[in-house]
């Protein structure tokens, strides 16, 4: 069967269907970050406490990673992706109705457990179904998905909320995401590159430990947890410093703040085409270094300046994972599907971690100790990468003598 390639019809359907699903899985997920200060203000929390109806999602999103990326090897891409939109979706719904913070939690822990058939099957997808020379694009605009659902969660979660509540906030973004994913559902090709095995859990078991003695692997998964950290670091903290003095924004003010991440839309894609023309290795460390800036110039006192540093982060943030998410499926020899699977765990992991210490960097140091905090993982990531291009460049040339040979 032949690849899907640029410019046919099945590359634009593909694309519908993972931009859909993309902004489904990440509005849904994201959509709690702006009502942070109401759930603290609501059920008298502490922001670092708030920041749990975020983090239990993104713990168990990131452990669930690893199960559902193996399941999609025995049941098959398209039905793993389809099943995981439409329980999402059902229990943003239900969660709208809780009525306390414990069931508030309980419902966001199981929507962790279900949003991870998307993130963890689509690149594995994309990596089977689509041409090599357009899987950059493909990627790109994937993650624009990812990053057009996360801000409009965060933009219309923010505005439903100062104008009705946060129960109306999130029971609209699961009817949104509903009819995304009957989208999803309806118009994705099914697979022509995939074969289904048989579930033995030790074969599964055995290659995802594998996975992590893949050279260069474990350098991306890393990158992803370090960047994941600091961008739910940032945009879990910026809201609280926002609605306080001296900036005293409302909630839908601080909502369209996220309107930056249409930056990251385009970023993720037309940096991903960079690093097809140009490499990997170059525009990652590029992307890197730019989150660093970004970071950086949020801690200006102008209101206007620091909206342009989070949207110079955001840039970075976005076309570095798209970078690194990509590479995953090029550096895995076998099971692809776990390789992403693999990649998540780490980048999911990172949000919790990095977005509940985030919470005490901010609790004790201010906007300066979370911006702190970024700097370091950003310095950290782009050690990791310079190694990463070493161990690529090495496997690339012990694979070059072998076709020779």
């Amino acid at each position: 069967m032949k690849y899907i390639e640029q410019g046919t019809r099945k590359f634009r359907l593909a694309n519908l269907a993972l931009f859909a699903g993309g902004f489904n899985t990440f509005a849904i997920l994201w959509g709690m970050q702006p009502l942070l200060p109401d759930i603290a203000g609501q059920f008298h929390l502490s922001p670092t406490m708030s920041s749990l109806s975020l983090s239990s999602t993104t713990v168990t999103l990131s452990v669930s990673m690893l199960i559902a990326g193996s399941l999609s090897e025995v049941f098959g891409r398209k039905s793993v992706m389809s099943f995981s939109l439409i329980a999402s979706s059902a229990l943003c719904i239900l969660t709208a109705f809780a009525p306390t913070y414990h069931l508030l939690i309980v419902c966001r822990v199981l929507q962790g457990l279900v949003l991870a058939g998307l993130p963890a099957v689509a690149m594995a997808y994309l990596g089977e179904e689509i041409l090599p020379s357009s899987l950059g694009l493909a990627m790109g605009l994937y993650i624009s998905g990812n990053s057009i659902g996360g801000m409009a969660g965060r933009i219309i979660c923010g505005t439903l909320t100062d104008f009705f509540n946060w129960h109306v906030a999130l029971a609209s973004i699961g009817v949104i995401s509903l009819l995304a994913s009957i989208l999803f559902w309806a118009v994705l090709p099914p697979s022509s590159h995939f074969t289904a095995r048989k579930f033995e859990i030790g074969k599964l078991a055995g290659s995802l430990v594998r996975q992590l003695a893949e050279p260069g692997l474990i350098y991306l998964f890393l990158i992803g947890f370090l960047l994941m950290g600091s961008f739910v670091s940032l945009y879990n903290y910026i809201g609280f410093q926002l609605i306080a003095p001296p900036y005293s924004l409302s909630q839908t003010v601080v909502g369209f703040i996220f309107i930056v991440y249409l930056v990251g839309t385009f970023s993720s894609a037309w940096m991903g085409m960079l690093a097809d023309r140009h490499g990997r290795r170059k525009i990652l460390q590029l992307s890197l270094l730019i989150v660093l800036l970004g970071a950086s110039i949020t801690l200006v006192p102008s209101l206007w300046l620091k909206i342009f540093g989070i949207a110079v982060f955001t840039f970075g943030f976005f076309a570095g994972h798209s970078i690194a998410s990509g590479w995953v499926g090029r550096l895995s020899s076998h099971d692809k599907a776990q390789a992403s699977g693999l990649y998540l765990f780490f980048y999911y992991i990172g949000s919790s971690i990095g977005g509940t210490v985030g919470g005490v960097f901010y609790s004790r140091l201010g906007w300066n100790g979370v911006v702190l905090m970024i700097a370091a993982l950003t310095v950290l990531a782009i050690v990791f990468s310079v190694r990463l291009a070493v161990i690529a460049k090495r496997k690339w040339l012990v694979s070059t003598r072998n076709a020779s040979n």
